[in-house]
């Protein structure tokens, strides 16, 4: 961080915010036009540990006491403060009260209290008789943070006092700035008289920074250390007083112009978010008897939101976690798009496709899918195996949910490009697994991996139904003759009946032999005593039976081993067996990363995780591999396993910040992460509920698996196309269940199948003109509703 800062002062008047009482129209505090919006207040044990207020085009990273130290490891120490990519504002700022003469700092808030729009920070000065609160948002679409500080006279006496805020600018690059040359100048800061604001620039870049409480606070004079008001607070009294930071990469003018802009409209701009959050929790929203989960789920809908970035002449996606990954991926977004798509926030999955294709083409030319690229274009990583077939499912997921054939058509070529490239490029001896890295980033773990091949198959199965949506039927027949190959090589080649398990890879004994010896290393590092005997075992029988070419190797029990039940692939009898055997690598939190890395006490540790000083996922349990497992658990007709995997990752949320789940359960990584909503939104919608749509089709089919435990749940207007559907479940007390399904556009097929279910059951309530039996077991109408009782098989 740089060692500069400016000194803004202001003496408090009674009735004065940045104008004067008798002229001043009434204006809502953040206090009152965030009333009545859902707030979580946070643990007491975690106030040193960050929070986010987030914003498209900017956002603020600091922590909870409401400090700003130094934060993060990508750019060591400079991932918190206020960022406007691709470039940083500011370190934060420090705030001080003084009472005769004496500065008081305003350190060590006493609580936070998380938004879905903002934050509050509460300060208690019994000293003074005072408290105070600090509230911070982003609007939309604005490069900086609005501050609304309330002080609170509890005593009986008036108060004359001066608050001090220090700002500390840092205008500097974002990660990797260096390759397109965007080289950090030194800063410069200047008060600017007519503005009543400092400005800071950078010397070698139209980089400025803005920051104080705006031209209109009558009274107020320039000093050399800010402005100063003369000003009281009345007994009893409340008083607010707001500051803005407004950034521009572009120019000074810019960076004025939203600096009044915030100030002038920050309370009708908070009034809209908050409008249009409320918004965001309405769009497929869930009702369930179980409240935890039912506001983890209402929160990740707000976190989605939290992760976009948008960077003017690059472009606008969904970022992978803050506040260390807030740039653009592929496999996050891969992921976490389809959960997107269930939670009807579809506006920004097409941006995120659109800029994740337009760079990957412009970087690579051949379809294949970055990973990793910076806010500044600077692309990282050119992309992991994994990536390329899993861009290629998503497209086909996304086409389902939106029905859009222009966009089907659009990044077909990328897909059937980027197929080509897979094989020919990366499969050496042509047995339909390309190597190399998938989702293990482990040293050598680059052959043949079960995660890749999983995704290849799935790959050519989706890309089959498009180019047959596409009218190429050859190519479709080739593409699903590939897929069915793929997926019975999987079930014979991958499987190893020892473990019980699809293996971790493919390999020869040499790469496997070098690889034990550094998972021994690394289990003895965790004293993992267990682990080291099965390596040691799995070495001696590799040794005593050698053999030639390739085979399956069960090393780390990484989670990927559960991707051929993720993507529906696994024979029965081995996909349940392997689900059995997941059941040995998770804690009360979820799936372990890598599975040498459970120990005996995975079952009983609830505390927090205890990560290494040097940031790495060794030891993690996440959110990824835990919704892999719920998901991979419906697949399979097993609803109460894949709730229990909900259930765990529910204990990680709000447990460090509130109205968030980490990374790395429960405290550890990015403090929100992208891929979350996968986790949840893709079983709850999809697999309870069974919603699967063929929007292009207008058709929508249901097949409801729910939990045991959930006698009544519903799920109201899911975005599917230009259509909303509701679904609401009840299990009456006879054991008969009610299921009515409404639809905004009459018009569509709704058809709703009802596995092992004798029809002769069926009691149908509403009376759809043109109902009748849908494929196998089932009913369907295209009318509003659709409304009947059954009884499910086996009462």
């Amino acid at each position: 961080m740089k060692k500069i800062a400016f000194v803004l002062t202001a003496l408090l008047i009674a009735g004065m915010t940045s104008c004067t009482q008798e002229e001043a129209p009434a204006r809502s505090s953040f206090e009152a036009t965030l009333s009545g919006s859902p707030s979580i207040a946070g643990n007491p044990a975690y106030l040193s540990s960050p929070y986010v207020t987030p914003g498209d085009r900017a956002y603020m990273v600091g922590h909870q006491d409401g400090s700003f130290p130094d934060l993060g490891w990508h750019i060591k120490g400079e991932m918190g403060g206020i960022w406007a990519h691709p470039i940083k504002l500011m370190d934060g700022f420090d705030a001080f009260l003084h009472k005769d003469g004496n500065p008081i700092p305003l350190i060590n808030a006493v609580s936070f209290t998380n938004y879905p729009v903002a934050n509050r920070h509460d300060y208690t000065l019994d000293s003074l008789e005072l408290e105070v609160s600090r509230w911070q948002f982003v609007p939309d679409g604005k490069e900086g943070v609005v501050l609304e500080y309330t002080f609170t006279n509890t005593g009986e006496e008036e108060r004359s006092m001066t608050l001090e805020l220090r700002g500390r600018p840092d205008l500097r690059p974002t990660w990797l700035g260096e390759r397109t040359e965007m080289i950090d100048g030194k800063d410069i800061s200047n008060y600017d008289d007519a503005l009543k604001a400092w400005v800071t620039r950078d010397s070698l870049n139209p980089w400025y920074v803005v920051f104080g409480p705006g031209s209109e606070m009558e009274g107020s004079r320039g000093k050399e250390s800010g402005l100063s008001y003369d000003l009281v607070l009345p007994p009893g009294g409340t008083e607010h007083v707001r500051f803005a930071i407004a950034g521009s990469m572009s120019s000074e003018a810019e960076a004025k112009a939203t600096y009044s802009d915030l100030l002038e409209n920050a309370g009708r701009l908070l009034e809209e978010k908050n409008k249009r959050y409320s918004a965001l929790a309405d769009q497929s929203k869930l009702t369930i008897p179980d409240s935890a989960l039912q506001q983890t789920f209402e929160w990740l809908k707000y976190n989605s939101d939290w992760m976009i970035q948008e960077v003017p002449g690059i472009g606008r996606g969904i970022t992978a976690g803050i506040p260390d990954y807030p740039w653009w991926f592929g496999v996050d977004s891969e992921y976490a798009l389809r959960g997107y798509m269930a939670i009807g926030q579809t506006d920004i999955v097409y941006e995120t496709i659109r800029l994740l294709d337009s760079v990957s083409m412009a970087i690579n030319g051949n379809g294949r899918i970055l990973h990793e690229m910076s806010t500044n274009g600077a692309v990282f990583n050119p992309g992991n195996i994994n990536e390329t077939p899993q861009f290629a499912s998503l497209i086909w997921h996304v086409y389902r949910w939106g029905g859009d054939r222009a966009f089907l058509e659009r990044y077909f070529p990328t897909v059937k490009m980027g197929l080509e490239w897979l094989i020919q490029a990366n499969d050496e001896n042509g047995n339909g697994f390309p190597d190399g890295f998938g989702m293990m980033e482990i040293h050598g773990l680059d052959s043949e991996m079960i995660d890749v091949a999983a995704y290849t198959q799935a790959a050519f199965h989706h890309a089959s139904l498009m180019a047959e949506v596409l009218g190429e039927q050859e190519l479709a027949e080739e593409y699903a003759a590939k897929a069915e190959a793929l997926k019975k090589k999987i079930n014979e080649e991958f499987w190893s009946e020892a473990f019980g398990s699809y293996a971790d890879f493919m390999g020869t004994d040499e790469q496997a032999l070098h690889l034990i010896e550094d998972a021994i290393v690394r289990a003895d590092t965790l004293n993992k005593p267990w682990a080291i005997a099965e390596l040691e075992e799995t070495r001696a029988s590799i040794r005593a039976n050698p053999r030639a070419g390739l085979r399956p190797f069960v090393l780390h029990h990484n989670w990927v081993v559960n991707t051929p039940m993720e993507v529906g692939i696994a024979d029965t009898v081995k996909a349940l067996r392997a689900l059995e055997t997941a059941r040995n690598f998770i804690n009360p939190f979820g799936m372990f990363v890598t599975g040498i890395d459970r120990d005996d006490s995975a079952g009983k540790d609830d505390g927090a995780f205890q990560g290494s000083k040097v940031f790495s996922y060794t030891g993690a349990v996440m959110t990824l591999p835990t919704g892999v497992q719920a998901v991979s658990e419906n697949n399979y007709g097993r609803p109460d396993r894949a709730l229990d995997y909900l259930q765990r990752m529910t204990r990680s949320f709000s447990f460090a910040l509130p109205g968030s789940m980490y990374e790395v359960s429960p405290d550890y990584g990015m403090m929100a992460q992208a891929w979350n909503i996968f986790s949840f939104a893709v079983p709850i919608v999809e697999q309870f509920f069974g919603i699967r749509p063929m929007a292009a089709d207008k058709q929508i089919e249901i097949r409801p698996m729910m939990p045991s435990s959930w006698n009544e749940a519903s799920l109201e207007d899911v975005k599917i196309g230009t259509n909303e559907i509701s679904v609401v479940f009840k299990r009456l007390p006879g054991g008969e269940v009610h299921l009515r399904i409404t639809q905004t556009e009459p018009g569509w097929t709704l058809s709703v199948l009802l596995n092992a279910v004798e029809m002769s059951s069926v009691k149908q309530i509403s009376d759809p003109s043109d109902n009748g039996m849908g494929e196998g077991n089932g009913l369907s109408t295209t009318d509003s509703v659709l409304e009947f009782q059954y009884m499910p098989a086996g009462r």
